[in-house]
């Protein structure tokens, strides 16, 4: 079967110089690949160029992408080749930068556009804006593939990062979720459209993701 695994962080650029990024190190998304990969699965990754994990990666392919737009044209790239699931694990950043502005020491506000934002007079104030949601448009690129997205939350508790798995299989059309994060807690919960699954740690999840793979196997060589 060939598998998609996103990994790492995108960035979005303030100037030539400065950048917007996630704390992702791009380990669990390349740890999924060498498991897939373990269990005969043809295995396509496409990982962040900020992510600093350097562990082995035993994809048959591997695609490095910069920010969500170019994530984004990675991943429509790969639609017209057969694909049985993406498993998108990337912490793609939710903001990038709009305008910007440098507000002198009277209080006035200026727009201002420059490779190398300056520094030394006033203070800048940056706009954020939201970044498309890659997610909601994997059915459409990969319309008969198993997709899985991944919910990372800082705050709240486990319940309240169920619901939002939940919310992103009903409103992106995908076929699970996993939820972690400190506000989940220990190991990870495996969310799809009926019931959320415990798993205590990485390798009950890869095993977990890898029999959803296997299942949509069975049913296509099913006569």
């Amino acid at each position: 079967m060939h598998c998609i695994v996103t990994a790492g962080p995108t960035y979005e650029p303030l100037d030539d110089v400065r950048r917007l990024t996630n704390f992702s190190t791009g380990r669990l998304g390349s740890e999924l690949v060498n498991f897939l990969a373990s269990r005969g699965h043809e295995v396509t990754l496409l990982i962040g160029q900020q992510a600093t994990y350097r562990g082995e990666r035993h994809a048959k392919r591997v695609e490095t992408f910069t920010t969500t737009a170019n994530l984004r044209d990675h991943l429509k790239a790969l639609a017209p080749s057969p694909v049985d699931a993406v498993f998108h694990a990337a912490a793609v950043s939710d903001f990038g930068f709009g305008k910007v502005w440098e507000r002198s020491p009277e209080g006035i506000l200026t727009e201002i556009k420059s490779g190398k934002f300056p520094t030394r007079q006033g203070t800048l104030m940056a706009e954020l804006v939201p970044t498309p949601k890659i997610i909601s448009e994997l059915r459409l690129w990969f319309p008969k593939a198993r997709l899985v997205g991944w919910k990372f939350e800082v705050e709240g508790d486990r319940a309240a990062v169920i619901r939002l798995a939940e919310k992103q299989i009903a409103e992106c059309h995908t076929d699970a979720c996993v939820a972690n994060g400190p506000a989940y807690g220990p190991g990870f919960g495996l969310v799809d459209r009926e019931n959320c699954r415990h798993l205590d740690g990485t390798p009950a999840l890869f095993d977990a993701l890898d029999r959803l793979v296997q299942e949509d196997a069975s049913r296509k060589t099913r006569p």
